[in-house]
């Protein structure tokens, strides 16, 4: 069976070359050919590069991930198609945000037991525009030197395509910076989550008898913090991210959650970081993940920065302070907090290993702790799994006082 995607013989055996069907095309003017696949249309966003070399799935369906395109640095890429099971947003029915991704070879049939649709039917579902055939290591390169670029991802089956106006549309692209990106992503009404963490036998499972209840303010949350949460022993009242500091004190947590999230942290702060001010100052116990990490640095006074390339994969070694541990942790992020804007409280518990930049503070008088990575993927594949219970334990020492 054919496709748009595969290659035809080469011009000097008789054949025409393929005409190209999608296009990559940066700010600066650059047009990157390759062949289409998932939805049709285009897209524009920043382009940054992950390198993972398996959960496709849980990478796309990342809210974290809203407003970008991604570059898998794995060429083999959609080989193991995709399933229910997988998903990381919240809702079955949502998107990510994630605006594109970018490929090295063609995606082949399903090869895994648990794979229920083909990644090309999946891509155009779920409304992903993707591209094939493109050096994605010629492209890496491309952003470590000059870091992430704006750019529009295009996708026509015909292979016309109005360059002039796709690289206008690259060149107008407003970028991350100041971009709020938590509206598109975050949940529009306040539920409860029991589902705690697969196995292989039995599937999910279910927290029946929980003996701590937390509030998780959802800025974009993956499905697998909170059955992780769940599976520490909590209840989980997952609130959408504008929600009161009245509202979330009013449900009487035992502990308040940040999760992770898209866009500019600083834009999202302007209404998140007043609530989250408050739950501290009450000495609500407090875990940040991710975006929540970063809006922790900001409530207490420091700021945030936008990175050159960035952090995306699940190979990213990381160091524990308070223990002298390194694990080997998966990360999105473009932006970081700056350490040295950091009050004498916020103590710096983890650091990246591959830049130094910060992964993690803990706050010296108030119970509250936040890292910069995903303790809930499993790139270790658990060795941050101890966080949840490092909360959980924090939960009960403040219960106990």
């Amino acid at each position: 069976m054919t496709s748009e995607q595969d290659h035809a013989p080469n011009a000097t055996e008789g054949w025409a070359e393929p005409r190209p069907t999608a296009l990559l095309v940066l700010a600066d003017g650059t047009v990157l050919e390759g062949f289409g696949i998932g939805a049709t249309g285009h897209l524009a966003g920043e382009v940054c590069f992950n390198t993972a070399i398996t959960g496709y799935e849980e990478i796309l369906t990342d809210p974290s991930y809203a407003g970008q395109i991604i570059t898998f640095t794995f060429p083999h890429i959609g080989n193991v198609g995709t399933n229910e099971e997988d998903i990381e947003t919240v809702s079955m029915a949502s998107a990510s945000g994630v605006r594109g991704v970018v490929l090295r070879t063609a995606v082949t049939d399903p090869s895994n037991y648990r794979a229920t649709r083909h990644f090309d039917d999946w891509l155009k579902a779920r409304g992903i525009p993707g591209i094939t055939g493109i050096d994605t290591r010629a492209l890496t390169a491309l952003i470590r030197e000059a870091g992430m670029p704006n750019a529009v991802i295009a996708h026509a089956p015909d292979g016309v395509f109005d360059i002039e106006a796709l690289k206008k549309e690259a060149r107008s692209w407003p970028g991350l910076v100041g971009m709020d990106l938590v509206p598109g992503v975050t949940s529009i009404q306040r539920f409860d989550w029991d589902e705690t963490t697969w196995n292989q036998e039995t599937g999910y499972g279910r927290q029946e008898a929980p003996r701590h209840h937390v509030v998780a303010i959802d800025y974009g949350v993956k499905r697998n913090i909170l059955r992780l949460l769940a599976r520490a022993g909590c209840k989980v009242t997952v609130v959408p991210a504008t929600t009161s500091a009245e509202d979330i004190l009013a449900l009487q947590p035992d502990g308040v959650f940040l999760s992770n999230g898209p866009g500019d942290p600083a834009a999202t702060g302007e209404y998140a970081v007043p609530v989250i001010r408050t739950v501290i100052e009450k000495g609500v116990p407090t875990f940040g993940i991710c975006l929540g990490h970063q809006m922790i640095g900001l409530a207490v006074g420091g700021r945030t920065v936008k990175m050159h390339q960035g952090h995306h994969g699940a190979n990213h070694p990381v160091k524990d302070l308070t223990t002298g541990k390194v694990e080997i942790t998966s990360m999105n992020h473009g932006f970081a907090v700056d350490r040295d804007s950091l009050p004498k409280n916020a103590v710096e518990t983890h650091v990246s290993l591959f830049d130094g930049s910060n992964a993690g503070i803990a706050l010296a008088d108030k119970p509250v702790f936040s890292v910069q990575y995903h303790p809930e993927a499993s790139p270790g594949p658990q060795d941050s799994h101890y966080l949840f219970d490092r909360f959980v334990t924090m939960i009960e020492k403040h219960k106990a006082a």
